[in-house]
């Protein structure tokens, strides 16, 4: 009996401290990458070019990618980390759709 409730208090401990540390990290809104913070309004309009060509610089559909990075990034003033992906945290570069219903920004 005393054994299992001390389970369930170190499963409830165990439980709290997860919460919590779970909500710490949630609170940073902007994400640190490589030193930079990436997120909603993180750039000015005039860094769109130079993160568009990072983020096209590996893709075989460069003009199309660069015509749309920018303009997302106009709007947006933002650009998510890496090659590909990441877009979670751009919500506006993410949520962003084409007439079809696909995504507009690359």
């Amino acid at each position: 009996m005393a054994m299992a409730k001390l389970v369930c208090v170190l499963l409830l401990a165990f439980l709290g401290i997860s919460m919590i540390t779970t909500q710490v990290m949630a609170t940073d809104s902007a994400y640190h990458l490589d030193g930079r913070s990436y997120g909603p309004g993180s750039l000015k309009t005039s860094q769109c070019p130079s993160e568009c060509t990072r983020r096209c610089s590996q893709t075989q559909y460069h003009k199309p990618c660069m015509f749309f990075c920018q303009e997302c990034c106009k709007v947006c003033l933002c650009v998510p980390p890496g090659y590909y992906g990441n877009k979670s945290v751009c919500p506006c570069y993410n949520n962003w759709k084409n007439k079809r219903g696909g995504p507009k920004c690359p």
